[in-house]
């Protein structure tokens, strides 16, 4: 994945924590399907050294995807991919949604709108992207 690392992007600036916007980086590349099982992860310092941040953030995000089971450290290659989105479980799959509807929980507060409304504008946008 060396090659790919320009897909990663951290925002210092967000709420979200770096190791979490990392984690869930890699998340959304494993389930979309553009890492694969196997695929091996940039080094800690190739990856800190590109974002310019701390490699121990890289690190707690690399492990923290390996307690997950997502990730598996191989001794002399790195960093690999161990699970694929075929054998992630929907309720795994879903389990990622959950940082956005937070923000879409506490965007829905700061802008007066109730769940129903927000539900029903929801499934109206997911509807647009199925068609």
């Amino acid at each position: 994945m060396s090659e790919n690392s320009w897909l990663f992007s951290v925002n210092p600036s967000s709420g979200e924590p770096i190791y979490r916007q990392i984690m869930g980086q890699i998340k959304r590349l494993i389930v979309s399907g553009q890492l694969h099982q196997g695929d091996s992860l940039p080094s800690v310092r190739q990856l800190a050294g590109e974002l310019e941040i701390n490699p121990m953030t890289i690190s707690k995000a690399y492990s923290l995807l390996e307690a997950q089971e997502l990730v598996e450290r191989v001794r002399g290659v790195g960093m690999r991919v161990k699970s694929s989105t075929s054998q992630m479980a929907v309720q795994q799959r879903l389990k990622l949604l959950t940082p956005l509807a937070d923000q879409l929980r506490a965007l829905c507060g700061q802008l007066d709108i109730e769940q129903d409304q927000a539900i029903q504008w929801l499934a109206e946008q997911l509807k647009k992207d199925a068609g």
